[in-house]
């Protein structure tokens, strides 16, 4: 029946054909203005690599490789830097039109009334399937909490002004569509060409590091571009599908950035005010936006639309006098709200409002305040039949301010334990309570600790002179207080502790509390805390304390009462990337799993006793290695009993610009943590086992993480040399240099894997097209798992597809290693091994590599049974295909550039061009994996 497979086929290729044609559109643009930029001779060595790249990747052409790398490393400096920017240019304009397939695919299937996986309406459909009524969801909504935080890491490669043109370009692919003239597309084409041209002459790379002040202004461009707009929009969505019923605003938007000072020397209370600050500038200037434009809209009459009572009092106490609007009272009444909101805006940020009908006066004391004063509106235009006037701009107002209030959204502060124990010692120094704190032993630590909590005198001594990090730490607690005073409950919830190894860690936060202001009371009684102290277990070894650590914690006298008089939420933070790099990924997401379970158990007791609510918070990256993958399988993957409506997540570097630069794909991704935290809490089977999996599942699971952990531990911290394999043979040095962050790359100014920050060390595995932390370990696991005996191996391979099929934690598992796989290449790798200076050194460890990448592709093929990578997928297999074949040319030039740049001389003028190269060939490559970047 040979016909089958070539209808499918012919019907893929259909539903790409519009893919096809925005990628050949876009790369006919590129190449004209390349053309016209660079001249014909550019313009055709480009066209020749190209064709050479796509020979030798589609169409195994040996010969074309071999010409490929015979061209590419004669090229000159000048001609090396233009290849590689077209080749880059190409990445992110492919990126666009995959992402407009991908709306477009799903507006055609909504038309279609076919429902999608991850979206609401699938949700909602699965929920009245399994008889969960509508009350229930609401229920469930209105003690949930759903919150994505905004995290600079230096994975970011992109400059707003890219962002900027590409935005622009991705809104003019949307409009072709539903253009039916050959003048309007033409007229679409020339806009197009026009934003291209922008770019070919925009600097693609920052010329300086990153500030913090920067990275507060990128984030705040996803604000203004979607979630300001598409969360009121999502919510719309949800009181659609639920009728009658109240929706909470379960969802809230979080922020790192400005207030996470763990290893980033520039963040300190000037960036956490310029955060805050800034964060509510954003909001109400929307907010005034729109009330502006409401002033435009509702333009009844009192003579033809007689309003409520508390509607004419709202006119009455507006200031505007105008004769021409006496008898428009909500107009009236919003000139009033817009003079409000100014002054607001002047109170909190010191900034002016752009146009005042009237003078700015009676700010708004609070965010209730102005929403009370809109629902007035909403009554009065309900009563007259005016309701239809509701939903397209005041509906929508009235939910932003219910999420964002006047702060837009919650900053975390975070720092790492032992900076806070070196502020506790020196100040138990400096007051002769201990000279030696940092040596005691952990018992006389919380002994000492637990005295001082419940100890209503200050520990700072007046007039003595503290350190430099002394007083910044305590300075940023301080300013915490005052924010809290101005912008409200909901600015700042969480202190977040990285590197929670001990009770201690915990009570050291809690005791610089207790001397900033911000817990008042003695812990014995009556104590209450304005920040939730968040413990981050980062290493397989934290997560393995987790739990012990928290019920040790949750048993010390006055702990439980006070956080049940402070909110009763306790948030606990899992660190995926750093637990990756200390054990490999099957032992981090394993450890992960249990560490979780372990803690729901826990917080069950608590619970009850102290009605507490536990919410995890997952540190996730963008790559596989760091966590990434799809949330929707992330979050259902998640053991049972463990979301119950409440997660936070955090989302990184490029992946934030690849989910929210977009409108629409920014509705999307969040619809999807909604519909997967719905599913995860309100569809777990009646009788799921604690562990989520029959214990059969648990204890393979338990001997593949063992060997893993080995494997993994073996290869990358016991293998003599592969430190200097690392440095040579990735980009690592290169990123370093790379204006991507205001972090440095490392925790230390060594060369130590371990001082290595998690995000550039996957960051350079996927560089060079090798991604080990997303797979490293699991081959040499499975195959001691099955070992040689044929009876057990059989019945042990049975296993792991059983697993693979009725496990969702292990299915995700196996989903993102087949990505990561498919998306690695060994062939491209091993031109960075040409890097390595010892030359036997770079041959051993490449064979140790590719020996266990072979190893994880076999065992991964006998677990599902695809003999190709991405056979369940291909949507992603085709993307891959069509843009390896770009993405080549910038791996093989990086290689070279890096080999210029290592050997050349200091004072060589040639040299600032060559590392221009090797920054925009990362910044391409990063754009062309996306999430293993």
């Amino acid at each position: 029946m040979p016909t089958a497979p070539r209808r499918s086929a012919s019907d893929a290729a259909e539903k790409n054909r519009p893919l096809v044609e925005d990628i050949r559109l876009l790369g006919r643009i590129l190449g004209d203005v390349i053309r016209e930029q660079e001249g014909k001779d550019a313009f055709e060595l480009i066209e020749r690599v190209r064709k050479l790249s796509v020979a030798y990747r589609l169409k195994s052409d040996a010969q074309a490789g071999r010409a490929l790398d015979r061209l590419l490393k004669n090229l000159s400096g000048d001609q090396t830097v233009s290849v590689i920017r077209a080749f880059s240019y190409f990445s992110h304009l492919a990126n666009i039109a995959e992402d407009r397939h991908h709306v477009r695919r799903r507006m055609h299937h909504e038309g279609q009334g076919h429902l999608q996986e991850g979206s609401l309406a699938m949700t909602f459909e699965r929920l009245a399937e399994a008889d969960i009524r509508a009350t229930e969801i609401a229920r469930t909504l209105k003690h949930a909490y759903i919150s994505p935080v905004l995290t600079a890491h230096p994975t970011e490669v992109q400059r707003q002004s890219i962002l900027g043109a590409e935005r622009a370009i991705a809104e003019l692919i949307g409009e072709r569509d539903e253009l039916r003239t050959e003048r309007d597309r033409d007229e679409n084409t020339a806009l197009i060409r026009a934003r291209v041209t922008q770019l070919w002459q925009t600097r693609m790379l920052r010329t300086a590091k990153l500030t913090v002040s920067d990275e507060i202004e990128n984030a705040l461009s996803y604000y203004h571009a979607t979630f300001l707009r598409q969360i009121p929009r999502m919510y719309r969505e949800i009181e659609e599908a639920l009728p009658g019923h109240e929706i909470a605003s379960f969802f809230r938007m979080g922020n790192w950035i400005g207030g996470d000072r763990d290893g980033n020397p520039f963040v300190t209370e000037a960036t956490l005010q310029m955060a805050l600050r800034r964060q509510s500038e954003t909001v109400l200037r929307f907010y005034l936006t729109e009330v502006h434009s409401l002033g435009s809209e509702l333009s009844m009459s009192a003579m033809l639309a007689p309003v409520t009572a508390q509607m004419q009092a709202l006119a009455e106490r507006s200031p505007d006098q105008n004769a021409h609007r006496e008898d428009e009272p909500y107009r009236r009444a919003l000139i009033g709200m817009y003079a409000r909101l100014a002054a607001t805006l002047h109170d909190l940020t010191g900034t002016e409002a752009l146009r005042h009908a009237v003078a700015p006066e009676s700010p708004y004391l609070n965010a209730e305040e102005f929403l009370a004063d809109l629902r007035v509106i909403e009554a009065s235009l309900h009563s007259h039949h005016a309701g239809a006037l509701v939903g397209p701009r005041l509906r929508p107002l009235m939910r932003a301010v219910q999420v964002f209030g006047f702060h837009l959204a919650t900053v975390d502060l975070r720092q790492s334990s032992d900076k806070h124990e070196a502020v506790i010692a020196e100040l138990l120094k400096t007051a002769r309570i201990e000279a030696g704190y940092s040596a005691l032993a952990e018992a006389d630590k919380r002994a000492l600790l637990l005295r001082l909590l419940d100890d209503a005198r200050p520990l700072r001594v007046r007039a003595a002179q503290y350190s430099e990090h002394a007083m910044g730490e305590l300075s940023i607690f301080e300013t915490a207080g005052r924010m809290l005073q101005r912008f409200g409950r909901d600015s700042l919830r969480h202190y977040i502790i990285s590197h929670t190894e001990t009770v201690s860690d915990l009570l050291e936060v809690l005791l610089l509390l207790k001397e900033t202001g911000l817990m008042r009371g003695e812990l014995h009684e009556h104590a209450v805390t304005d920040l939730i102290v968040v413990p981050l277990f980062e290493t397989i070894g934290d997560l393995r304390n987790a739990a012990p650590i928290m019920r040790e914690f949750y048993a010390l006298p006055g702990v439980a009462a006070m956080m049940k008089a402070s909110g009763a939420e306790q948030d606990i933070m899992l660190g995926y990337s750093d637990s990756n790099k200390d054990g490999g990924t099957f032992t981090s997401n394993w450890e992960l799993y249990r560490a979780e379970i372990a803690l729901v158990e826990l917080f069950e007791g608590l619970g009850r006793e102290h009605d507490l609510t536990l919410r995890l918070f997952h540190g996730r990256g963008g790559t596989v290695g760091r966590g990434g993958g799809p949330s929707y399988q992330a979050i259902l993957a998640q053991p049972p009993g463990t979301v119950n409506g409440q997660i936070r997540l955090t989302e990184q570097g490029e992946v934030i610009a690849s989910k929210y630069a977009h409108p629409e794909i920014g509705r999307r991704n969040l619809e999807t943590l909604v519909a997967a935290t719905l599913e995860a809490t309100l569809l777990h089977p009646a009788k799921q086992p604690k562990m989520g999996a029959p214990k059969a599942f648990l204890d393979a699971a338990d001997a593949i993480s063992d060997a893993s952990y080995a494997a993994y531990r073996k290869l990358v911290y016991e293998t003599p040399g592969f430190t200097a394999y690392f440095f040579s043979a990735t980009p690592i040095r290169e990123i370093a240099e790379l204006n991507i962050g205001s972090r440095p790359a490392s925790r230390k100014a060594t060369r130590a894997i371990e001082d290595l920050r998690a995000i550039p060390w996957g960051f350079s595995w996927g560089q060079c097209r090798v991604a080990l932390p997303g797979w490293c370990g699991f081959g040499s696991a499975i195959e001691q798992f099955l070992g040689k005996e044929a009876k057990q191996r059989k019945e042990r391979l049975a296993l792991l597809q059983k697993m693979h099929r009725q496990w969702p934690f292990f299915r995700t598992l196996m989903s993102n290693l087949d990505m990561v796989l498919a998306k690695s290449d060994l062939g491209i790798a091993a031109r960075y091994v040409e890097l390595v200076e010892d030359r036997k050194l770079g041959k051993r460890i490449f064979g140790l590599v590719k020996a266990e990448w072979q190893r994880t592709h076999d065992a991964l093929t006998l677990i599902t049974g695809e003999k190709r990578r991405l056979e369940s997928n291909p949507t992603l297999a085709r993307s891959i295909e069509h843009r390896f074949p770009y993405l080549d040319p910038l791996n093989h030039l990086q290689v070279e550039l890096m080999r210029r740049y290592r050997n050349g001389r200091d004072g060589d003028p040639g040299m600032d061009r060559v590392k221009r190269g090797i920054h925009i060939s990362i910044n391409g490559v990063a754009a062309g994996l996306r999430n293993t970047g």
